[in-house]
Parts: structure tokens; C-alpha cells; sequence
């Protein structure tokens, strides 16, 4: 049977990251309608762009297909005539994501992943609003009309409001998330992932799954007795668990994701060892997803001369990962009809949210678009944790829109686990500190940034600033060097290749 092909163009912005470009364009090309399509990588790095290049020009040749790669550094071009555009982009990369650690750690602020709530994550935002303001431009002017960003940078939902509402740009935020819960919800129950249906509803990374059902039977009420049936669930979720306990419902997000988004489980040095296990670092080790992004990179520039010399990727239909963006664009262009969790506006798919804000709900993606059904209501007390995600996304996504310290020093002060931690007066400088430390990435606050440094001059010499409280962590791991980490050779090539960090846990120990 003949397959007629599509041409279009598609976009990579921060093909630089080995984890996302490699995966999703392996996806992609392996649609066979998709195989003839123009591809463009664009980064600021030009020797990231150009190794993740080479890795993916080789594989396109391999497969036998005729696609020549536009890899630039001119943004524009990269964009230009693009139908869709892939953003996977870390504005400030690690130098910045260490900061948005390691600075709130001298307050208190013990923080696993940091980049989607929490200091961390409202100080991303800000360094993505600056980028995306540019990103968003450029595509309004020179990409295909109508052209849909499908945007898998954190925080996820800050971004992706931001690109709606003040970018003018159709964005579509995509993680994966669901997909891994739900493969842990289909194992402790004892069944395969296909056999298990979900509904899932909330805001990204505090989604609640409120409904699993098996051939139509509702298995929510013996969920929790099989998590904690499960051994090395029982030791490695034990935040999910406990919120499962006190508000009836399983949640998205893994262990050390949760446990920075609620006020309850990493506010006390003392207390943290408890509600997390070091099997793994998404179960709660502090700066974990910073280690293992640390050590990803340093492998991958020292390993890539192997790489290129292992057998390339296979573009195989039936292979693809559960990452979503293939699955929407092959919808999109030939009709079959794609089911998954998306992040969009909700104009009303959850009542008892705000229409505004942005919500990971069921989607179905056919030549039509992406459809989003009616969800109701959330129950309470899970509306009720996901507003309080959503009122300091709403201020620190209209803080650096606005470039407003006031807003930005709110929505510290709004945040769950910053509240639960720190007094205001630790808050506006820890404010002012994360500023002049992320300065070069933050343009929007240039005039603010010099208030700040002015204020900490005066609060230095006088003897008023506020002495750090926690230099370490409770939970701290050595970030192993390249020759530490040569010692298991596949274990860093997965790490570096994978998108998803936490995909294969390993049992708890």
C-alpha cells in the first residue's frame, strides 16, 4: 500500500539536548508518512548542536531516507516557513540550574529538582519568559502560518501559558509524566499498561489520576493497598503515598517532584530523610535531577566519539517512545486519532479551576486539532492543591512578563515549600540574590537587578544580611566525575541519552 508522504517543515529549538532532539526525531521519522519532511536544529552551542548533528544526520542516513539536516545558529532561519517547532531548551543551561539549587539552599530551601515550582522553578520561568519573548516573535514572523509549538521546556506550565497568552502563539505543552504513572499504577495492580484505562486531570507534574479502570471495572479503590503491597514502591513513594492517603488520590508526579510542591514534607532538615530514599534521585535526593544532568553532560562530550561509532537508531513505527510530540504531529497530518495528556489552556475542562490557567488534561488529536472534553469538577482537596500551584504560576509567569519584583517576590512568598521555610524577610533577599546571580540571563530586570545589587551593598556593610541556614542539604550526593562514572560505562550512555532521567528505577536500597 502506497503511503503518501507530507511536506512540511519542523523545528528544534535547544537541539543541543541529546536527550530530547535524538529521541523525538527518531520518533518522528518513523512515521512513514513524516519521512520526507525538512528538519532544522537550532542552539546557542554550537558544539552541542553540532555533535547532537552528526548523531542524527547519521541516522537519517542510515535509514535510508534523503533529509539533510539545516543545523543554525540564526534562530529565524532555523524557524522560517516551520510548521511546527519543538522547544527543548534550558535557558541558562547548568551554570544557571545550579544557581536555582544552590542559592535557595542557603535558606532553607531544600529542593529535589527545582524546575517547576518552588525557587527554582519561578526563577526558570523568569530566564524563559526573556527567551520566549524573542522565540515567540521570531515564529509570528517568519514560520508557516499557524505553525504550533509543541514546548516540553519547564516549567512546563508557566511556559506554556506564557506562549499563549502574551507569545500569540498556538503551544502545546508536552510531558511524560502521566505516562510514567500510569505504567506504575498497571504494575502494582498486576496487569500490562495497555489493559489498564486512565483518566487523569490537574495541572502539570500535580495531575491526579481519577479514574483506572480494567475492561470498564473502577479500580481506584484498591489502588493504595496495592502501592503499598508493592515493597520498593512502598519505600521509594512514600509523599505520593501519604498524599494519597489524605486526599484520595495518586498523583502524577514521582516521589521528589511531589514532595517540593506541597508545604509538608521538605520543610524540616530533620524530617526529609524520612519521606525519601536515595535508590534513585526523583525519589527525593536534593539536587538530584542537577547531579544527574551534570553527569549526563560531562559523559556525552567526553563519550561522543563512541557514540558515533555504535550502530545508529532504527526507525521503527512500532518502537516509538511515550513521548508525545510524534504521535500528535502523525494525528495532525493523517487523521488517526491519537489519545494522551496534554497541557493547554482550560478554558473550562476543569470547572473548579481557573479558565485561564493552564491544565494537563485527556486530549484526541485528529486533522481537526486537539480536542479537549470536559473533565467537571476536580475533587476538593485536589483542586484545592493544585490552586495553590497555580496561584504562584500565575504571579511568577505575570512577573517576568511584567518584569515586576514585587510580583516575583509574591509568588516566593506564595510558594508552598518557600513559605513553609523561610520568613519574608529571607524571602526578599533570597530574591534579590537569586537576581544578581542570574543577571545575564534576566534582561528584563536590568533596572531591578541593580536596586538589588544597591540593596545588598547597604545590607552588607551595615551587617544586616541574613546568614545562610543550610549549606549542603539533607540529602546530598556526590556528582560522580567522568572517571567514576566510567566504571559503568552503559549506565552514564543511558543517562545521557535518556530524556526521561527516572524512566528504569532501580529497587529501593
Amino acid at each position: 500500500m502506497s503511503v503518501q508522504k507530507r511536506h512540511f517543515k519542523i523545528a528544534f529549538i535547544g537541539a543541543g539536548s541529546i536527550g530530547f532532539t535524538r529521541g523525538l526525531l527518531t520518533d518522528i521519522l518513523s512515521v512513514p508518512e513524516l519521512q520526507e519532511i525538512e528538519v532544522a536544529f537550532t542552539d546557542i552551542n554550537p558544539h552541542n548542536l553540532d555533535m547532537v548533528y552528526q548523531l542524527c544526520q547519521r541516522d537519517i542516513e542510515a535509514n535510508g531516507l534523503k533529509i539533510k539536516i539545516q543545523a543554525t545558529l540564526d534562530r529565524r532561519e532555523a524557524f522560517k516557513d516551520c510548521k511546527y517547532i519543538i522547544n527543548c531548551v534550558r535557558i541558562g543551561m547548568l551554570e544557571a540550574f545550579t544557581k536555582d539549587i544552590e542559592i535557595p539552599l542557603k535558606y532553607g530551601v531544600d529542593q529535589c529538582v527545582g524546575d517547576t515550582l518552588c525557587a527554582g522553578g519561578i526563577m526558570y520561568a523568569q530566564r524563559d519568559i526573556a527567551a520566549f519573548e524573542e522565540f515567540c516573535k521570531d515564529i509570528r514572523e517568519v514560520a508557516a502560518p499557524g505553525c504550533i509549538l509543541l514546548n516540553y521546556a519547564n516549567p512546563n506550565a508557566m511556559a506554556t501559558w506564557y506562549c499563549n497568552k502574551y507569545g500569540k502563539v498556538p503551544t502545546i505543552g508536552l510531558c511524560h509524566g502521566v505516562q510514567g504513572g500510569h505504567e506504575l499504577i498497571a504494575r502494582v495492580l498486576g496487569y500490562e499498561t495497555k489493559d489498564i484505562d486512565i483518566i487523569c486531570a490537574g495541572i502539570n507534574h500535580m495531575t491526579w489520576y481519577i479514574s483506572v479502570k480494567h475492561n470498564g471495572e473502577e479500580l481506584s479503590g484498591r489502588l493504595l493497598e496495592a502501592l503499598e503491597a508493592d515493597p520498593e514502591v512502598a519505600q521509594t513513594e512514600k509523599v505520593r503515598i501519604d498524599m494519597m492517603k489524605r486526599f484520595g488520590y495518586f498523583s502524577t508526579e514521582s516521589n521528589g517532584h511531589l514532595s517540593e510542591y506541597v508545604p509538608w514534607y521538605r520543610k524540616r532538615v530533620d524530617e526529609i530523610p524520612k519521606w525519601i530514599d536515595l535508590g534513585v534521585w526523583i525519589n527525593g535526593e536534593t539536587g538530584g535531577y542537577l547531579r544527574v544532568c551534570t553527569e549526563g553532560r560531562n559523559w556525552f562530550e567526553t563519550d561522543f566519539p563512541n557514540w558515533m561509532k555504535e550502530p545508529p537508531k532504527v526507525y521503527d513505527y512500532d518502537k516509538r517512545s511515550r513521548e508525545h510530540g510524534s504521535y500528535i504531529i502523525e494525528s495532525l497530518e493523517t487523521g488517526r486519532i491519537y489519545r494522551g495528556h496534554f497541557n493547554v489552556v482550560n478554558n473550562g475542562a476543569i470547572t473548579n479551576l481557573p479558565d485561564d490557567c493552564v491544565v494537563e488534561v485527556p486530549g484526541y488529536v485528529d486533522t481537526h486539532g486537539v480536542n479537549i472534553p470536559s473533565i467537571g469538577e476536580l475533587p476538593m482537596g485536589c483542586a484545592a492543591c493544585c490552586m495553590s500551584n497555580i496561584t504562584v504560576q500565575r504571579l511568577a509567569m505575570e512577573a517576568g512578563a511584567r518584569a515586576d519584583i514585587n510580583l516575583l517576590r509574591q509568588a516566593m512568598m506564595m510558594d508552598p515549600l518557600v513559605g513553609a521555610v523561610c520568613n519574608p524577610d529571607e524571602i526578599w533577599q533570597m530574591v534579590d540574590e537569586m537576581l544578581i546571580e542570574e543577571a545575564e540571563w534576566l534582561p528584563q530586570y536590568a533596572q531591578e537587578i541593580e536596586r538589588a545589587k544597591a540593596r545588598w551593598a547597604e545590607a552588607e556593610k551595615a551587617g544586616r544580611l541574613i546568614p545562610p541556614i543550610i549549606t549542603q542539604g539533607a540529602a546530598r550526593l556526590h556528582t560522580k566525575t567522568v572517571e567514576e562514572m566510567a566504571a559503568d560505562k552503559e549506565a552514564a550512555r543511558k543517562n545521557a541519552a535518556e530524556a526521561d532521567k527516572a524512566k528504569e528505577r532501580p529497587a529501593a536500597k
